[in-house]
């Protein structure tokens, strides 16, 4: 693995390393809210630098219908976005597009996993794309940009 993406991985201020149960080692993000209280979501690179994320479904990660909610599905990938484009964006990024298509569905108790990669990485803008599973089965495929941005200086005051 290189130092670049070894150094990006473990970068961000806010990184949280799980210490207990199912994900132990695993990390996440402490700074978003919503992912938060949504997730939680997980991420881990193995020794090739390859980057998995995962849930456990829940009972509030349902529908109506007992599946996954499909804002459920979308708020991890754009989760996973991130994890996936770790060793390249250095730094802060929004997303400014994002895609998916459904391809099946998923109950209370799945594991839910992430892999995919970077496509291209440019000055501005990160391509990715990825897939999500449950032992094997495509549940949801997605692709997305990121655009890097600059954290703006806070104002001076003035005299």
């Amino acid at each position: 693995m290189n130092e670049l993406a070894k150094t990006a991985f473990n970068r961000r201020p806010d990184l949280h390393v799980e210490t207990e149960g199912e994900f132990a080692g695993w990390r996440t993000w402490t700074r978003d809210n919503f992912e938060t209280h949504t997730g939680p979501f997980y991420h881990r690179m193995d020794e090739n630098g390859r980057i998995t994320c995962a849930f456990r479904v829940g009972k509030k990660h349902l529908n109506g219908s007992g599946n996954v909610h499909g804002g459920c599905f979308m708020t991890f990938a754009d989760y996973c976005l991130f994890a996936l484009a770790g060793s390249v964006l250095q730094g802060p990024g929004v997303t400014v597009s994002f895609a998916s298509e459904f391809l099946d569905a998923a109950r209370e108790g799945d594991l839910i996993e992430c892999t995919g990669e970077v496509t291209r990485a440019g000055m501005s803008l990160i391509f990715v794309r990825g897939m999500l599973t449950s032992a094997e089965r495509p549940l949801f495929s997605f692709s997305g940009t990121i655009k890097r941005v600059k954290r703006r200086a806070a104002p001076q005051a003035t005299a």
